[in-house]
């Protein structure tokens, strides 16, 4: 009877070892939906840069990924608790927020890995060409955004705080609001075509250049492992033909040498 237990407390040994072996390792990284960068294709799949990107750096790690829709707003939040292991989703860097905190103070950052500046929004016919035309006007902004923030810097203009980017171009389309402060990445994507033909960017509004970087919480080991892989990608050419796939081989940065 002792030999009977002994041998199945072996085996359960064993079955506990050998599943334990299978567990895939897991990483949620946190999203807007936000052309090019991350957003749904006609078939309801999450593609994009930062999708595709984060799909390769993480399976070099041996991660499995799952990409988790967050609130802009909330996106220290839910970084700080665990609901989600890092930001990646046009995390603007070099940048503070609207309590003055330096971001970097608030996070770990990766290396940048893309240019972005902020801009304005508004329909062709809309006259407005100079910061002074934007005064007594109602804008629209993502909260919590950098461009919530290049927003204010505007004399004299109203801001509302929208959940979405994609929500702040819908005002100006319908006309509830003169003008949206956006990433240039995603205003690219969507003025002058489609549903926003009527809208354009004016370009002398514009912000001096940003960076990407993803968003890590503070003392995270996976930081130091991302950077690994980035270098990695960029020397086998992977982030060079994400972003001619998605239009960003003008703004993507391939070489992190001086980064390091």
């Amino acid at each position: 009877m002792k030999k009977i237990i002994a041998l199945a407390l072996v085996l359960a040994a064993a079955i506990a070892l050998f599943a334990g072996c299978g567990e895939e390792k897991t990483v949620v990284v946190g999203y807007t939906d936000y052309a090019p960068m991350n957003y749904l294709d006609e078939n309801g799949k999450l593609i994009g840069f930062d999708t595709e990107l984060a799909e390769a750096v993480f399976e070099g790690l041996g991660y499995k990924v799952i990409f988790k829709e967050i609130e802009w707003s909330a996106k220290y939040t839910d970084l700080n608790s665990g609901n989600i292991d890092c930001v990646w989703n046009g995390f603007t860097a070099n940048s503070a927020d609207d309590d003055g905190i330096q971001r970097a103070d608030k996070v770990d950052f990766s290396y940048n890995y893309m240019e972005n500046r902020q801009v304005v929004v508004v329909k062709k016919d809309s006259g407005i060409a100079t910061a002074a035309d934007l005064a007594g006007k109602q804008g629209a902004a993502e909260s919590g955004s950098a461009g919530e923030g290049y927003a204010a810097s505007f004399e004299g203009a109203t801001i509302k705080g929208f959940l979405k980017q994609t929500d702040c171009l819908f005002e100006v389309k319908s006309g509830t609001a003169a003008f949206c402060v956006l990433d240039a990445q995603l205003a690219k994507s969507y003025c002058g075509k489609g549903d926003y033909a009527d809208l354009e960017i004016v370009d002398a509004l514009s912000s001096d250049v940003e960076f990407y970087a993803i968003g890590f919480k503070k003392g995270s080991e996976l930081t130091a492992n991302v950077n690994k892989q980035l270098e990695k990608l960029a020397a086998d050419g992977t982030i060079a033909k994400l972003a001619e796939k998605y239009g960003l081989s003008n703004t993507a940065i391939t070489d992190f040498a001086d980064q390091k």
